[in-house]
């Protein structure tokens, strides 16, 4: 075996066909696997190295809410035009399985989420001529077992409030590494489709409570602060928060997490907002927030512009204000070079010719010429499987679009 102690990986999240490991981290390696860990001595990821592992360029990765996420090429055959990355994320949950495939339940994969801790004890016990400093990396991170890891993700869930169900799908840019920090709870619509909000109603939070959230929020992190430079301000509608609150969160998050002063260049600020909170945001704000430190991505579920699409929905708005609220996204993507707001539609075989045609019509139509900002992300209805006909859909309305465009992975923390 050998143990590499504080590695130091790439300084950027790479859009690249191999792995790129970024920040800081400590590698163990034997004849059947190689095991990386934060700097709080918590196991992040995980790789077989024998003959049995699907691929010798995927792996697991274990995210801060627990969950052990395979990454897969896909085979390198539509992975980067349906997602915008060269590996697709798949989840130990059902959300978009549209790409097909189940490498958890793979034997040789689940045997290593299964065996990772017993394997780190035998070889604490057989490595008593460790140099000291990897003999204390050991004793630490034994400590770190299965069980005292899920509590440490109970632990994170109670100081922002419960967990995420679901991140910002510009959150891909940096792996889905935030750290949450709530700033409003609840969503404005309550839309009868959506499976991944609750009925919470809207509750801003105040100043006290967000600075109480960043004051346990720097203890719990600790050491591996210096792995983060993103921040997702939740839960499901953070522009609804007063514009003094939101510029509060993230000056604050910057100032007392370290974003900008992390192992990873650059900073970020993700969030979910709403046709309503768009809509209704004062103009000063958003160049307010364009003056902040760091990149601020704003995500809108605008579903559909046909008003029948919207009514089967339960979204409680008309295609008329869902039009303004893309206008106004074109408007502000273009007036602010550090904001970049996103927007989400849904796609079902059962979906009429009109969803589709109101689609094209804004994405192609309603933008003058080709960008490279203001993505459009599709969700499919249905998650529970794969579907050709809805990818032929995604491809036809790729072709049409003025604006990258992608399918949602549908990611929790």
């Amino acid at each position: 075996m050998h143990i590499h102690i504080a590695n130091r990986g790439s300084d950027h999240f790479l859009k690249a066909s191999y792995p790129v490991r970024v920040g800081i981290y400590t590698e163990v390696a034997t004849d059947s696997s190689i095991l990386h860990f934060n700097l709080n001595q918590e196991i992040i990821r995980a790789q077989g190295t024998d003959g049995n592992w699907p691929h010798p360029q995927e792996w697991l990765q274990r995210t801060a809410g627990n969950d052990w996420v395979y990454y897969s090429t896909g085979g390198y055959t539509g992975v980067f035009e349906t997602t915008g990355e060269y590996y697709l994320p798949n989840l130990p949950y059902i959300t978009n399985n549209a790409l097909g495939g189940s490498p958890l339940h793979n034997r040789t994969v689940a045997a290593l989420i299964q065996s990772w801790h017993p394997s780190l004890l035998a070889l604490q016990a057989a490595g008593d001529r460790l140099p000291a400093e990897a003999s204390a990396f050991l004793a630490n991170a034994v400590r770190n077992d299965p069980l005292h890891l899920a509590r440490r993700a109970q632990d994170l869930f109670a100081i922002i409030g419960g967990r995420p169900s679901v991140l910002p799908p510009d959150s891909r840019h940096v792996d889905y590494r935030v750290i949450p920090l709530t700033v409003c709870r609840g969503c404005l619509y309550k839309c009868s489709f959506c499976r991944v909000k609750n009925d919470t109603a809207v509750t801003p939070l105040s100043r006290r409570e967000i600075d109480g959230q960043l004051d346990r929020l720097v203890v719990y992190f600790g050491d591996e602060l210096a792995n983060y430079n993103s921040v997702f301000l939740g839960e499901h509608d953070a522009l609804l928060a007063k514009p003094e609150l939101l510029c509060h969160a993230v000056e604050q998050a910057h100032a007392r997490l370290g974003l900008a002063d992390s192992a990873i260049a650059g900073s970020n600020v993700f969030m979910f907002g709403s046709v309503g909170s768009l809509l209704g945001t004062p103009r000063k704000l958003f160049a307010e927030l364009d003056a902040l430190p760091g990149r601020i991505y704003i995500n809108l579920g605008l579903e559909s512009a046909d008003q029948a699409t919207l009514d089967r929905l339960g979204k409680p708005l008309t295609s008329a204000a869902i039009r303004h609220a893309f206008t106004t996204l074109l408007e502000i993507n273009e007036s602010f070079p550090s904001i970049e707001i996103t927007a989400n539609f849904v796609i079902d075989d059962k979906l009429g010719k009109n969803h589709y045609n109101s689609l094209i019509s804004l994405i192609r139509d309603g933008v003058d010429r080709t960008r490279d900002k203001g993505a459009i992300y599709l969700s499919p209805l249905r998650f529970d499987s794969p579907s050709r006909a809805r990818l032929f859909t995604f491809y036809e309305l790729k072709r049409h679009s003025r604006l990258p465009l992608f399918l949602y992975t549908i990611q929790r923390l």
